[in-house]
């Protein structure tokens, strides 16, 4: 199920909310209990336990508050209120301190809709055997000489938020398959290790998205060292999901080739793929760019910001509100 918006209500404390109803398919109800300890009973008091504490969060301003955006959080952190909030505290706060990470997900936007039609990065259109979104990147197909790291990143931004609001795949998670193949130097040389370092900080303490696997396949051996720095600022639990295939042949042991793009073993032809992902980016455009709005006070700290880690922010201001009363 999608959950699609004409337009988002990003008042933090509305007079009232939108009734939910979970009528996922019985094997995601029965993975979202076993896995996550999601009961219908604990679901409506968590929604209603996060919504108060948004409500009385002196620094949030803006946010949205309907269950699919507050689910990410929560199925995320397997309905651990106090966790769910501090991500969600995070999540906020990593948009308006990197913006040009983070803002403007506009598909219209000449160039990042440009390195969508490239084939650079797209969602295939069918789940695996495991109810899992597959996302796919050639990494050789993002034109280094044209585009840069942060447009490269906002690509990144848009594409997992137009796919967070999915409660399969909030339950599922998701697969990451990247074909690095055509890999080039120069794809390395438009990063810095802060960009790197802050960019895996951000991605592992702030993005509401269950990553199950990560496949990195014909990964070149100039890459190596770079490769083996990232793993190295990850956190042990997203490390063991990292794999890293010589062949196809060894990736296709991992991952069922059905579900990938018509040249790597599936029945999809990968313009087909793209196509059929950028129109779901274009009807989700309105919402995406609307997301600019929301809002958590921090400006008074940017310059700190600017320059912590996300366990200085945990200590900081915003973190300094862990504590809010929640009835």
């Amino acid at each position: 199920m999608i959950f699609v918006a004409a337009a988002l209500n990003l008042c933090k404390a509305p007079e009232s909310y939108d009734s939910y109803s979970f009528d996922l398919p019985d094997k995601f109800k029965l993975q979202a209990q076993d896995e996550l300890r999601e009961e219908d009973d604990i679901r409506e008091n968590a929604l209603k336990q996060f919504r108060e504490w948004i409500a009385k969060h002196p620094l949030i301003k803006k946010c949205r508050t309907d269950a699919p955006f507050l689910l990410r959080f929560l199925r995320t952190k397997k309905f651990s209120i106090p966790a769910a909030t501090e991500m969600l505290e995070k999540y906020l706060s990593i948009r308006q301190i990197y913006p040009n990470w983070f803002h403007k997900l506009d598909v219209n936007d000449p160039e990042l809709e440009a390195i969508i039609d490239t084939g650079y990065l797209f969602a295939l259109p069918e789940r695996d055997e495991k109810g899992r979104k597959i996302v796919f990147s050639n990494a050789g197909k993002y034109d280094t000489n044209r585009f840069t790291a942060a447009q490269l990143i906002r690509v990144h931004s848009m594409v997992c938020e137009a796919l967070l609001d999915e409660e399969e795949s909030q339950i599922a998670g998701y697969v990451h398959v990247i074909d690095d193949s055509d890999l080039s130097m120069g794809f390395l040389g438009i990063w810095s290790f802060t960009d790197i370092k802050n960019l895996a900080h951000c991605v592992q303490n702030s993005l509401p998205m269950r990553q199950k696997e990560n496949h990195f396949v014909n990964l070149p051996s100039f890459a190596n060292k770079l490769s083996d720095f990232i793993l190295s600022v990850l956190s042990d639990k997203l490390k063991n999901r990292v794999f890293v295939h010589k062949s196809m042949e060894e990736l296709k042991a991992k991952v069922n080739p059905k579900y990938l793009p018509k040249e790597y073993g599936g029945t999809v032809p990968m313009d087909e793929c793209i196509a059929q992902f950028k129109a779901v980016l274009k009807s989700k455009r309105e919402q995406l760019v609307a997301l600019d709005e929301m809002q958590i006070e921090i400006s008074k700290n940017s310059a700190f910001w600017a320059n912590t880690t996300d366990a200085d922010i945990a200590a900081g201001v915003i973190g300094s509100f862990r504590k809010l009363e929640v009835d």
